[in-house]
């Protein structure tokens, strides 16, 4: 009896330890082009070198800047909107009554984009794509 009870413990020991060491879709952790959020929505990080072909092939494309207003003044991406990441439960409502439209998100520097994103994507979001920060954009910005 003994034995099949420490079989049964270390089984279960082992089924535990193999789960925690897996990266599903479902999970928070993000790295550069994989699919972050709940198990059943999702955003996508990518390139400055992909959202600029985004942005050039499709007009509708939503670029949205989370950052304060003192830096979107200061420099910011053609034709982004302004939603501070810390206003989006209260705001994204009406700045992107189109939850179906593709949206472009950054940041300076890619942490609050991340924020913003999930955020999105929890408030029931489809095609969200975190750019990261303005810092890694290559192309022209505003001023």
């Amino acid at each position: 009896m003994k034995k099949y009870t420490l079989i049964f413990i270390v089984v279960i020991t082992l089924v535990n330890f193999s789960g925690c060491s897996k990266k599903t879709e479902g999970n928070n952790e993000n790295n550069e082009g994989v699919k972050v959020g709940t198990v059943n929505n999702t955003y996508q990080t990518i390139t400055p070198q992909e959202a600029k072909k985004m942005i050039d092939e499709d007009t509708n494309v939503q670029l949205l800047d989370v950052r304060t207003k003192q830096e979107y003044d200061e420099n910011h991406i053609p034709s982004s909107i302004l939603l501070p990441y810390d206003e989006i439960k209260d705001r994204a409502k009406s700045v992107l009554p189109n939850k179906d439209a593709k949206i472009i998100v950054y940041c300076r520097s890619g942490r609050r984009s991340k924020i913003a994103s999930l955020e999105l994507i929890n408030m029931g979001y489809k095609n969200v794509y975190d750019l990261g920060g303005i810092i890694d954009w290559p192309y022209e910005v505003e001023k």
